[in-house]
């Protein structure tokens, strides 16, 4: 009989956890809305499609690699379109798809909550921190 070690059950315990998530749709959906810029870019898409340039001075924060690596994840998803818009020069425009769409009402209930409830999320963490300090 072949017996294994605790710290291979917990590392079997945790690859097959892992297996598990990856197949989650709450946890791949949450880990898509939960990249950096994905709501800032998501929320200056709401008004309506907007060139790179626009958004890149609306997300000022993100880089250009960043903010590009996530434009084209959000196209991957199916979640934003690109449109290259035939002028001189040419343009490149992005849009939220229907699929995008979808989200905004999930995302004004949680800028709802987050506006209602971070006063009490900053009391506890200070709480805490005074607690665990000591």
């Amino acid at each position: 009989m072949v017996t294994s070690s605790a710290h291979e059950r917990r590392a079997g315990a945790r690859s097959t956890y892992l297996i598990s998530m990856a197949a989650c749709p709450t946890h791949r959906g949450l880990d898509r809305l939960g990249d950096s810029w994905v709501s800032l870019i998501l929320k200056e898409l709401a008004d309506g499609p907007r060139r790179h340039g626009e958004l890149a001075r609306a997300v000022a924060g993100a880089t250009q690699k960043m903010l590009t690596q996530t434009l084209q994840a959000l196209q991957r998803d199916g979640l934003v379109a690109r449109s290259v818009i035939d002028s001189i020069p040419p343009r490149v425009e992005y849009r939220l798809t229907p699929l995008g769409e979808t989200l905004l009402p999930v995302m004004a209930m949680v800028t709802e909550w987050a506006e209602r409830h971070i006063g009490d999320i900053d009391t506890a963490r200070a709480t805490y921190d005074s607690v665990t300090s000591n």
